[in-house]
């Protein structure tokens, strides 16, 4: 992945797996994961199927749409939707059953 030097990046670490990849705030958390090599659960990648989801341990995102497919509820609960979340700082993400998945 080339991003400018000047473009702020965070790091994310996946939990259970132990991966982690850099997340410049040009790219979605699911599209930094994939220019790493880290594959991660997705479909849509828009906000909508939620096959995506995933908890938040750490840190903060924001989101790329106005609502993405979340209840306020899950939001507080520290669900994300990784395919429309952009990182504002370093983070820790966590999906059940992630050693399915591979580097």
């Amino acid at each position: 992945m080339t991003t400018d030097p000047s473009e702020p990046a965070y790091r994310v670490r996946v939990e259970p797996l132990g991966a982690s990849f850099d997340a410049p705030d040009s790219l979605s958390l699911l599209e930094a994961a994939g220019f790493e090599g880290v594959s991660l659960p997705r479909s849509c990648r828009n906000g909508t199927c939620r096959t995506c989801l995933c908890r938040l341990r750490e840190g903060s995102v924001r989101y790329r749409i106005e609502w993405p497919g979340l209840s306020a509820q899950e939001k507080r609960e520290g669900w994300i939707l990784p395919c429309v979340a952009v990182a504002e700082s370093d983070l820790v993400i966590e999906y059940e059953g992630m050693e399915a998945f591979s580097r």
